[in-house]
């Protein structure tokens, strides 16, 4: 059985992000083919809640190769999707600290795919932010069915 959605998202409108590509570019470093997140709709820094789409395309670096007929968005780059999602969160809150990079990846489950065309939703519950590292809960969704979820941990660098 799949756990629990980690928030009720059922209110957020998709259709307007509150930090678009743009407003994420100025937090994240990331460019070209590595950009893995396309909007913000919701950041909550009460409850340490964060929500961000992926949406997929077929002209991306990925599709041609995994896998020919049949492209299949990585489950690796899902899990990149979900670290820039809690790295837009904490650099966002903290811009001064630089660079916070992968400290790690537990608990990780695939449950689904994602294909070109779809919308990979992103949730992320920040559980830990300290002064070297900080964790979050990230789960992500198609349609409405949880495809992956995880816990990510960054480390300043």
């Amino acid at each position: 059985m799949p756990p629990k959605v980690l928030f009720d998202i059922s209110h957020l409108d998709f259709d307007k992000a509150i930090v678009d590509r743009e407003g994420i570019y100025k937090v994240n470093p990331h460019r070209f083919e590595f950009i893995m997140l396309d909007g913000i709709v919701h950041v909550d820094r009460d409850t340490g809640r964060i929500v961000g789409y992926r949406d997929l395309t077929e002209d991306e670096f990925w599709v041609r190769g995994h896998i020919p007929g049949r492209p299949i968005f990585p489950g690796v780059l899902m899990i990149e999707s979900a670290a820039q999602l809690v790295s837009y969160y904490v650099m966002s809150e903290w811009p001064d600290k630089g660079f916070l990079g992968f400290g790690g990846v537990t608990d990780v489950k695939f449950r689904g795919s994602a294909v070109p065309g779809d919308r990979v939703v992103l949730l992320g519950q920040m559980t830990e932010i300290r002064s070297r590292r900080c964790t979050g809960q990230v789960q992500g969704f198609v349609n409405g069915a949880q495809v992956f979820e995880g816990r990510i941990t960054g480390m300043w660098m």
